[in-house]
């Protein structure tokens, strides 16, 4: 017993939540409680990468199943290796946190003056939609600049290595599901 607790004043020392384990940096709020549900439902990584659950597809119909059954099961695990991908794009383009910085700096001024009174340009109202649209516009040199095209290839390249896990993993059995009978 004191020892656990001696583990916990040491991860909270360290700026992790004992609890959760979660960095302190993350404010508490709607997004550290959505991170802390996405990382109680994680699956086991052993089952999420086991070799031997993996086959081809029968038919389309048996495809379109494991898509969905898959990504629902295992959708704390394909948050994470997203999150994890987009970790690494910013660690080794830190042009790229740079170019981030400005677009949600960009953005949170825009918010300020909207809070303030309405953006007129040219005579016209201009709606906050057109106003990010602004941001982004302004970003986007700071992004090109960044090498921000192979951040979007490996976002993309992730998005089908996780359709391609939920297509070929075989569907994990869950407690209480019923039988199902296949066609003849």
């Amino acid at each position: 017993m004191a020892a656990q607790k001696d583990q916990q004043k040491d991860a909270e020392a360290e700026g992790l939540s004992g609890t959760t384990l979660l960095p302190k940096l993350i404010p508490s709020g709607a997004g550290r409680e959505w991170l802390e549900r996405r990382r109680a439902t994680i699956r086991p990584w052993s089952t999420f990468v086991d070799q031997q659950r993996f086959s081809r597809p029968r038919n389309l119909g048996e495809l379109c199943q494991r898509l969905v059954r898959n990504v629902e099961y295992y959708q704390s695990n394909y948050v994470f290796v997203f999150l994890g991908l987009i970790l690494y794009c910013v660690v080794t383009s830190p042009m790229l946190l740079v170019a981030l910085a400005v677009f949600f700096g960009a953005c949170y001024i825009l918010y300020l003056r909207t809070l303030e009174s309405k953006l007129v340009l040219f005579g016209r109202e201009v709606s906050p939609a057109h106003q990010y649209a602004l941001a982004g516009g302004i970003s986007f040199p700071f992004f090109w600049l960044a090498g921000a095209g192979s951040a979007v290839f490996w976002v993309l390249a992730t998005l089908v290595v996780i359709g391609s896990h939920a297509a070929f993993h075989q569907i994990e059995a869950v407690d209480g599901e019923e039988l199902q009978m296949e066609p003849v």
